[in-house]
């Protein structure tokens, strides 16, 4: 049976939609509702009932259609058909915008239903279908015990014996807003049975009079039985209230309404009758009672006194009105208990309206609608309803009731086609002259004359006789013993007159016996049929936009959120810099430790260096020499100012601010602006420097002083920066000579005053720029050498023509030349002949600018094997001759060399490309005379070396750009189709849980209740959110470092590329956080449309959440973000993104690994709010929980696995401090610790901090007992380490610290043994795999042990070997053991000029003499091949697919600065175009 709450409608005939399943037939097929309205009920009111019921049978009727159905709550999923009001109708679009849309939202419908032609959409019932009471005791027990006081079975009571209590949050009551007021919630409603019963005071006023008959009831059987519990007493008077509004409903209200259609007599209880509501009777026939209704109503009290009724703007009225009694909360006329009597005595005396198809304004013009729009038309709501439902057509429901079908429409009410023609003529037009697509509801209306018509009123006694018929509880059903025959006469007699005086201050003379009618002679009868023009106006309607009062605090907070990056990198900033204070601070100390404090000599003062620079604290001296000398506080000299040579001085003071500054102009230098403490020091100055100088007279000096703005003595300095510019340009405007370039390349000098720019042209070089413009240091022999030779004057600097006569000869001279030029520079005599110290003095010169590359000893040694070389140990004097013999072998080199002078560069005409600059491998395609002396000697001397080429046969890999791109793709795709496959599979799958919300709630929006308004909001965050829920668990995977060192020995390393796993957590992340930004976009949009939606629309997105009360109003964007556990730990979650993303980040994480280290373990904190976030489940079930528990658990082993390691304290047996700042760390091997060359371990020093662990590369071997690690000191830690490491540190401790380890750890260089050819390079401290990896490659080769790897190419790139002079100790063991030659050792050091520089050339030449001699390299004691530059990767490459033509693959690892790993990467992506062996790079950054 379909009679309980949530019951389906039961259709009489099949439903009518457009697509026979849920679409309703709209325009243009049927008319505009607002037009038929408009057209149907339009009219005059005023007009009495032709049957003189009363308005009290009216609302009557309104509280049984209560009792009975309820089917407008709102449907789930939000679908909504709005109604266009026509352009110009004068009530709801008076501008004529043609834009006006009367809101409506169609009604709740059974889940099930709708799914096709056969199983069509139909409608529920949220109440019982029988008259049960349920509008005054709830459609539910719950309700009826939140109704009760559990004291006498009576119900709860308010402010007065008499009525009911008022809302009180439980939120059960519909809470529609005033449309009059605005009013809106739940303050101020009565609590009913019925949801709906505040709706109106006249319909309240009908709940309030079954309330009290309730609690009569029970009193008058707790006087009968006081000994009856509150329970008994409650259901027995149900029992009596509910059967007696059975009677008074069917019997006495039903025949009034009805007129002379009666139902049939009572059979009994048949059980096969459906009492269900039919779509019908609810939407269309239950309607007619709308014509009826008036549009106010009296009040009078007992002796028939109408009063006058208080409105809301303190006018009085002879009645209520109507259409400003909707929701009311604080009618001033419906105070007290008194009012309620007066009111009901007041509808009792009223006549109704007429019964034909006018309706009064009140409820076709001024209807309640919701705030957005908050008036309405209840007729074309009530057309549209119909439609909403399927309701079949006015002819198909005649037939059904066996009444014939009309074939015109004025058939269908003669009166009405006699009276008003015109109205019937304008319905057929609207239906465009077809009857048969006639509305049931607008068929309805017409054919009424004194009540409803044959149709309606068929419908009306169909329902009410199934609903009596089919009730096994009605109170005439003798079976079921609810009563006896004496009680059920007692209930037949009771009348609803009974009912009003039992409860109200009435007697029973006071109001007709029959309270439906009103007859002649009835007391008090009302003053005059009332109108609308004798009653207050009805309220406009009026717009409300939910988000007024938030666009400029939802605005800040979106900015607020965009800020959250922002402020993270401040603070970021912050520890940045006060990390570099620090730092600094501690190296000042560090610096200070041996340093004794001196009192300040001379004269104390503030150098001024430019605009822009600090003041620099100074002290200046006089020496006997005549020079100003400019002393740092702290010790050592900045400048020199040799004064006594000058022809004049000019000093300038200034004469305001204190008369502080002055400014010393020395020609052919850069000024010197001092600023002294006062005036007194500035004159000591003056004096010093005028009158105690002895040289001042004696060469005729002139000394001007003068005085100016302390402002425009700064203009005139010529600072260190604009005399470095000036001395730039005057080298490139000597390059552009020499080189014959245009001068507009050569640069200019704009920017600088006249002046200055007459100075460049007058510019001569100071020794010091001299030696800066070959970038070597001013003291070097070399430049002494060169400069004393350019300098022809000998005044001591060098003028533009001095400076070209010795650039042509190194820019274009011959060998010869060159040879002679350096023979010359050292000849100091000028007698053509060089002695032996003069020959040493020479090479010394060269040894000088390797930057400290070799010791004393080291050149001493170099020297004399040069000398030997050349045949001199026996001569007393070297001629040019002799000189130039010991460089015949290396004529080319001699005539390729040049200087690399500052500034020539820019020139670009004659630099070499990289591949001319190989210094260590020899053309393929030479004959064997002409391989090369050098290689010859080597030879010679059982010194094998590899046969590496720089030039290989290239005809065979000549090929097209298209074949070469291809080529390139296929070694990229055979080099990475791990790094690709595992790329595709993880993205792979984020882009699949992505498409699966997207669609769920895309496609598939209907079925999930999402509407059209929100749904991109909801797919975007939706979409992403579920992208993250898997990126973010299975990001974990990427960092569990021993489950992946494992998983390295396994076959899974063939299949993923654990060398990649933290690019790929980086890729993770970056891609985590821009969904993460995405979905908080996608919250944003959600948020915005959440907060101006009804609350209709949220109730069906957040059932849990929200309950569609009627109050309509969304909560404020603000709830969302502050007031719910989403918004909150979504907020938190950003916050903490935003400090874990700007710390992660290259830059902060290289300053501030501390900080870095400790905001990234705020991760533990982002999981947790992530579950949080998702477990609240507003939208769906939780889901990030299934994502996160398999990671999550391998994640834990893991941390458990380092946990069980690295609260082992483990002791450091010995410490050394090399130099560079390296620490070497020697420390006892953990039991049960294995691991491979090239792996790498995290430490943390018990001293510095238990809870910092820093990564660094195992120099040890496997097979040593004993583990080391070679530390440099660049940051905070490790050179607090390398503090903690000193011999002071030992003497206070007593011991060396001990260390926390985890570990080991894999990577990719410990798969350089899987390659056939490794090629290993190294960058500074870089070399530290490398050295595990060369030591345990010459161990297993030393026990015959059995590997892959046959030749192992190590290529070291450091500034000088004297910074790593440990990796030299390490490679010389490495040659003393590689008895089978498995190693070939390349050393380039660069910081001296690349080979074909002049001064290198000299160092080339000293470097293959000793090599010659000693077998040796001059520069490292080892017999590797020492070169000078960087090393030309493409050539050397390219040289060994020629050497090693059987090998497909070579493997490249190398480890060092960025810069050096990005040319080795360029490099191998260059040789894999080709199709020769290709090379796979694995790399690591420092």
């Amino acid at each position: 049976m379909n009679v309980m709450a949530g019951s389906h409608l039961v259709r009489l005939l099949p439903a009518r939609f457009w697509d026979g399943v849920y679409q309703p037939i709209q325009e243009p097929q049927l008319p505009n509702p607002r037009a038929l309205s408009r057209a149907l009920t339009q009219g005059p009111s005023g007009l009495p009932s032709n049957r003189n019921q009363t308005v009290l049978s009216v609302f009557f009727g309104y509280h049984v259609t209560f009792e009975m159905f309820e089917s407008r709550n709102h449907g789930c999923p939000p679908e909504f058909m709005n109604i266009p009001v026509p352009k110009g109708d004068p009530i709801f679009d008076p501008a004529s915008t043609g834009k006006i849309l009367l809101p409506f939202q169609r009604g709740t419908w059974a889940e099930e239903s709708g799914q096709s032609p056969s199983n069509p959409r139909i409608q529920v019932n949220s109440v019982t279908a029988w008259i049960d009471g349920s509008s005054i005791y709830g459609p539910s027990s719950s309700w009826s015990d939140s109704l009760r006081s559990f004291s006498g079975g009576r119900l709860a009571s308010g402010s007065e014996q008499d009525m009911p209590c008022q809302e009180s949050g439980r939120r059960f009551m519909w809470s529609a807003p005033d449309p009059s007021t605005g009013e809106h919630g739940s303050h101020g409603l009565f609590e009913f049975g019925n949801a709906w019963a505040n709706e109106n005071m006249f319909t309240a006023a009908e709940g309030i009079i079954w309330f009290r008959y309730h609690n009569y009831v029970a009193s008058t059987l707790l006087q009968e039985h006081p000994e009856w519990s509150d329970e008994r007493l409650f259901q027995n008077a149900r029992k009596t209230v509910v059967a007696t509004l059975q009677n008074i409903v069917v019997y006495e209200w039903l025949p009034a309404y009805l007129g002379d259609k009666k139902l049939s007599v009572y059979p009994g209880y048949q059980k096969f009758v459906d009492p269900g509501i039919s779509p019908e009777f609810q939407v269309a026939a239950a309607r007619f009672s709308v014509t009826m209704a008036p549009s106010g109503v009296y009040m009078r009290n007992k002796t028939c006194q109408f009063r006058q009724i208080l409105n809301s703007d303190g006018s009085s009225s002879p009645a209520v009105r109507l259409c400003n009694s909707f929701w009311s909360r604080q009618s001033p006329n419906m105070k007290t208990s008194q009012d309620v009597d007066e009111l009901l005595m007041g509808m009792a005396s009223q006549i109704a309206e007429r019964e034909d198809n006018v309706v009064v304004e009140d409820l076709r013009d001024f209807m309640y609608g919701p705030l957005r729009f908050s008036r309405t038309d209840l007729v074309a709501l009530t057309i549209n309803r119909g439609r909403d439902f399927g309701l079949p057509t006015y002819n198909e429901v005649r037939k059904a009731f066996d009444l014939p079908p009309l074939k015109t429409i004025e058939g269908i009410n003669p009166e009405l086609n006699r009276t008003d023609p015109q109205l019937l003529k304008d319905i057929t037009e609207l239906y465009d002259g077809d009857i048969s697509k006639l509305e049931l509801f607008a068929g309805g209306m017409l054919e009424s004359v004194d009540g409803p018509g044959p149709v309606f009123s068929a419908i009306i006694l169909d329902q009410f006789e199934r609903i009596r018929n089919g009730d096994r509880f009605w109170f005439e059903n003798k079976q079921n013993g609810l009563f006896t025959d004496e009680e059920t006469e007692t209930i037949r007699n009771t009348t609803f007159h009974d009912v009003i005086v039992a409860v109200t201050g009435a007697d029973s003379t006071d109001i007709q016996e029959n309270v439906f009618l009103w007859g002649k002679g009835d007391p008090c009868p009302q003053p005059t049929q009332l109108s609308a023009s004798a009653l207050q106006p009805c309220t406009n309607a009026t717009k409300l936009n939910y988000f007024d009062g938030s666009k400029a605090g939802f605005a800040i907070f979106i900015i607020v959120l965009i800020l959250f990056p922002f402020v993270s990198l401040l603070v970021a900033w912050i520890v940045a810099l006060l990390k570099k204070h620090k730092y600094t601070k501690f190296q000042g100390r560090r610096h200070t430790v041996n340093r004794t404090d001196e009192p300040t000599v001379g004269i104390p003062a503030y150098e001024w260096q430019g605009t822009r620079k600090h003041l620099l604290p100074v002290s200046v001296e006089f020496d006997e020499k005549s020079r100003v000398q400019v002393f740092d506080r702290t010790g050592p000299a900045l400048r020199t100012l040799y004064v006594g040579n000058q022809n004049c001085l000019d000093i300038i003071l200034s004469s305001d601010c204190q008369r502080k500054a002055l400014l010393l102009k020395v020609p052919k230098e850069y000024d010197l602006v001092l600023f002294f403490d006062d005036e007194s020091l500035r004159s000591s100055f003056v004096r010093n420097l005028c009158l105690e100088s002895p040289e001042a007279a004696a060469f005729g000096q002139k000394v001007t002083v003068r005085e100016m703005r302390e402002r425009d003595l700064l203009k005139e300095a010529l600072t260190k920066e604009q005399r470095e510019r000036i001395v730039e340009t005057f080298i490139r405007q000597a390059f552009a000579k020499v080189l014959e370039i245009d001068r507009s390349s050569a640069g200019d000098l704009s920017g600088v005053s006249h002046q200055k720019a007459k100075e460049v042209l007058q510019c001569e070089l100071t020794a010091s720029e001299f030696a800066e413009a070959l970038g070597l240091k001013p003291d070097s022999l070399f430049v002494d050498s060169m400069f004393t030779l350019a300098d022809k004057d000998g005044n001591g600097y060098l003028s533009f023509q001095e400076f070209l006569d010795v650039i042509i000869i190194f820019m274009k001279g011959s060998s010869e030349e060159k040879s002679k030029l350096m023979f010359a520079m050292n000849d100091i005599d000028g007698n053509g002949f060089l002695s032996k110290d003069e020959f040493a003095r020479m090479l010394r010169s060269f040894f000088d600018i390797s930057n400290g590359a070799l010791s004393k000893t080291q050149a001493d040694e170099g020297i004399k094997a040069l000398m030997q070389a050349g045949g001199f140990e026996n001569k007393e004097k070297i001629t040019w001759q002799d000189f130039h013999f010991l460089l015949q072998d290396h004529e080319k080199e001699l005539q390729f060399a040049q200087l690399n002078v500052k500034g020539m560069e820019k020139q670009g005409r004659k630099r070499f490309s990289r591949d001319q600059r190989v210094s260590f491998i020899c053309p393929a395609n030479s004959s064997p005379k002409s391989e090369g002396s050098e290689l010859r000697r080597r030879k010679m001397l059982h010194v094998k070396t590899p046969n590496v080429y720089v030039k290989p046969k290239r005809e065979q890999y000549v090929k097209n750009p298209v074949q070469q791109k291809v080529q390139q793709f296929k070694r990229f795709i055979e080099n990475y189709r791990r790094h690709i496959v595992c790329f595709l599979f993880v993205y792979g799958i984020t882009a699949g849980v992505t498409v699966e919300r997207c669609y769920y709630y895309g496609v598939r929006a209907q079925a999930t209740g999402m509407p059209e308004v929100s749904a991109t909001g909801v797919i975007v965050a939706r979409g992403s959110a579920a992208a993250i829920s898997f990126l973010f668990p299975y990001m974990l995977l990427t960092v569990c470092r021993n489950l992946i060192t494992m998983c390295r020995e396994t076959f899974l390393n063939r299949y993923i590329p654990f060398d990649a796993a933290i690019d790929f957590h980086r890729f993770m992340a970056m891609t985590a956080v821009v969904l993460s930004v995405v979905h908080t976009l996608g919250h944003i949009i959600n948020i915005y449309v959440f907060s101006v939606s009804n609350l209709s629309i949220l109730s069906c997105l957040f059932p849990k959440v929200f309950n569609n009360n009627g109050s309509e109003l969304p909560p404020k964007w603000s709830w969302w973000f502050f007031e719910t556990v989403p918004g909150v730990t979504g907020i938190l979650l950003l916050i903490v993104f935003s400090v874990m993303y700007v710390f992660a980040s290259h830059y902060f994480r290289r300053i501030s690994f501390r900080g870095f280290w400790i905001t990234h373990n705020l991760y533990v904190i982002v999981y947790i709010l992530t579950v949080i976030h998702g477990s609240f489940a507003l939208l769906q079930e939780p889901r990030f929980h299934i994502f996160l528990i398999p990671p999550a658990l391998l994640f834990l082993l893991d941390k458990l696995i380092s946990l069980n390691r690295k609260r082992v304290e483990i002791p450091v047996i010995r410490a050394e401090l090399l130099p560079s700042g390296v620490t070497h760390l020697e420390f006892k091997k953990p039991q049960g610790f294995v691991y491979r060359s090239g792996q790498w371990v995290r430490i943390a020093c018990l001293v510095l901090g238990t809870d910092e662990y820093h990564p660094f590369t195992l120099t040890s071997a496997p097979h040593e007992e004993t583990l080391s690690l070679h530390i440099r000191a660049v940051g905070p830690w490790t050179s607090r380490l390398r503090d903690v490491c000193t011999e002071e540190s030992l003497l206070e401790f007593g011991a060396y610290p001990k260390l926390y380890l985890d570990g080991p750890f894999g990577e990719g260089h410990q798969e350089w043994v899987d390659f056939e050819v490794s090629v290993l390079v190294g960058g500074g401290i870089g070399v530290t795999p490398f050295a595990s990896i060369l030591k345990d490659l010459v161990f297993k080769s030393s026990i015959k042990s059995k590997f892959l790897c046959k030749k192992v190419y190590f290529i070291w790139v450091t500034r000088t070997q004297r910074q790593f002079e440990w990796v030299s100790d390490i490679i010389r063991e490495v040659e003393e053991l590689d008895t089978q030659e498995l190693v070939s050792v390349h050393t380039y050091i660069t910081q001296v000029a690349e080979k074909f520089d002049l001064r290198t050339t000299m160092l080339y030449v000293c470097e293959r003499h000793f090599q010659k001699v000693w077998n040796r390299s001059l520069f490292t004691g080892l017999r590797s091949v020492t070169h000078f530059g960087r090393p030309p990767f493409v050539s050397f490459f390219s040289s060994l697919q020629e050497v090693h033509p059987e090998v497909t693959k070579i493997g490249v690892f190398s480890c060092g600065p960025p810069g050096l790993t990005k040319n080795v990467e360029k490099a191998c992506q260059q040789m894999n175009k080709r199709d020769q062996a290709h090379f796979v790079h694995h790399y690591e950054n420092f």
